[in-house]
């Protein structure tokens, strides 16, 4: 039986993924999160095979969650599913060691059929998807992402300061340095344009 912990913030498509996966013989979902901290939280309670997370979920994104997950549970599959096809988000997970990425609108049992080949100990990645971040690169390093993040949630360069446990000073540097990368005109429109990639 391949034990999975689905991580979704949206209720309907949780909730229909559940119910999808339940009814494959060989698979069952035995933990389900909202977001990225209920899914910490169940690393620690349940032993799982797969992790099956959104990209773009509140207090940590799905890639940040696959690397606690790995802390956690060192031999823990990973298995990204989103509607976002951007390359950045593909190139990201690979080098988190991501082993499938689906798109949320692939048949049932597309993913059923990924899950037990991933188990097996093969990756399951759109070629399309896989050529896409093959093309794209990501110029920011992880400082300038997580600062743009926080810009482009309206933080003010002190709280961004603060949340990342950097000076001031280092903060304004970091989303300089992301300004000028991006070619944009202020903090706010580099979020955007590494939103837009996938990079954020």
């Amino acid at each position: 039986m391949i034990r999975v912990l689905l991580a979704e913030d949206q209720a309907l498509v949780r909730g229909a993924l559940v119910a999808l996966l339940n009814l494959e013989f060989d698979i069952e979902v035995v933990a389900q999160a909202a977001n990225g901290q209920e899914a910490v939280e169940l690393l620690q309670q349940h032993q799982v095979d797969v992790l099956l997370t959104d990209i773009e979920m509140p207090y940590m994104t799905g890639l940040e969650l696959i690397e606690q997950a790995k802390k956690i549970q060192p031999d823990i599959k990973t298995v990204v599913i989103t509607t976002f096809a951007r390359a950045g988000y593909i190139k990201r997970a690979l080098v988190a060691g991501v082993r499938g990425f689906l798109l949320k609108d692939c048949p049932s049992e597309q993913l059923a059929d990924a899950l037990r080949q991933i188990m097996q100990g093969k990756k399951v990645i759109d070629p399309e998807l896989a050529i896409q971040a093959l093309d794209d690169v990501d110029p920011l390093s992880d400082k300038e992402r997580k600062s743009l993040r926080l810009a482009g949630e309206g933080k003010k360069t002190a709280e961004i300061a603060a949340t990342l446990f950097l000076s001031e000073g280092t903060v304004r540097n970091y989303l300089s340095e992301a300004i000028a990368k991006l070619n944009a005109t202020n903090r706010i429109d580099a979020a955007r344009i590494a939103r837009q990639k996938g990079w954020l």
